[in-house]
């Protein structure tokens, strides 16, 4: 007998997406995919979507499997999609062995997402620091006790880690991170996906070509 699985009657009937959602006309889609992200984006924040910035970054270890967590976007320019981290953290190493990155944008309430596909290179240090000392003071001094994704024997070991930065950072100003990166995502290809509540979804995908871009609809 086939394993009827453990969630089935749970997720069967629950809505994939609201009853009312923006209109898509690719027709009128501007020739670059940056100015079209802008775009959803400005319509996603004064909507109320909330998260709009958060983002699922994928990128491959060193025995080429997928690996992937949400992160924040920091902004976005005719360069592509950036985002930062520690370069010691797992992603920062992978991306330093393979530079080379997805992302992808899902916001339900609008039924829309965004995906990403391209090569990722780091800011210069100057960058890098504006950046690092732009973050809250508990959020520097995480990056500063530099252990992130490192196992760990109970929260004291956090809270006395990020204790001693914090007085560190009391006594010293704002002291720098060698390691604090921000990543940019310059794109070879961006799918924008508006859903559609009889399943007609559009895709609207644009590659690079040359030094502008090739667009194509996509079959939902």
């Amino acid at each position: 007998m086939s394993n009827p699985g453990l969630a089935r009657d749970l997720l069967s009937g629950v809505p994939a997406f609201p009853e009312a959602m923006p209109t898509f006309d690719p027709a009128g889609a501007p020739d670059s995919p940056i100015d079209l992200f802008v775009e959803w984006l400005t319509a996603a924040v004064e909507a109320g979507i909330r998260a709009p910035h958060a983002v699922n970054l994928a990128t491959v270890d060193g025995d080429g499997a997928p690996d992937a967590r949400v992160v924040i976007l920091k902004d976005v320019s005719a360069s592509g999609w950036s985002f930062a981290s520690s370069s010691d953290s797992p992603k920062g190493r992978q991306l330093a062995a393979s530079p080379v990155a997805a992302l992808t944008f899902f916001w339900p309430d609008s039924g829309r997402q965004i995906r990403v596909r391209g090569t990722v290179s780091p800011a210069s240090a100057e960058e890098n620091d504006a950046d690092f000392q732009r973050r809250h003071p508990v959020a520097r001094a995480l990056v500063l006790a530099g252990h992130q994704s490192d196992r760990m024997q109970g929260r004291e070991e956090l809270d006395t880690g990020v204790a001693a930065q914090l007085e560190l950072i009391g006594k010293q100003g704002s002291p720098g991170s060698p390691g604090w990166t921000v990543y940019t995502v310059a794109p070879d290809a961006v799918e924008f996906w508006q859903a559609d509540a009889e399943r007609r979804h559009t895709r609207l995908l644009y590659t690079r070509f040359g030094n502008g871009w090739r667009v194509s609809l996509l079959w939902p």
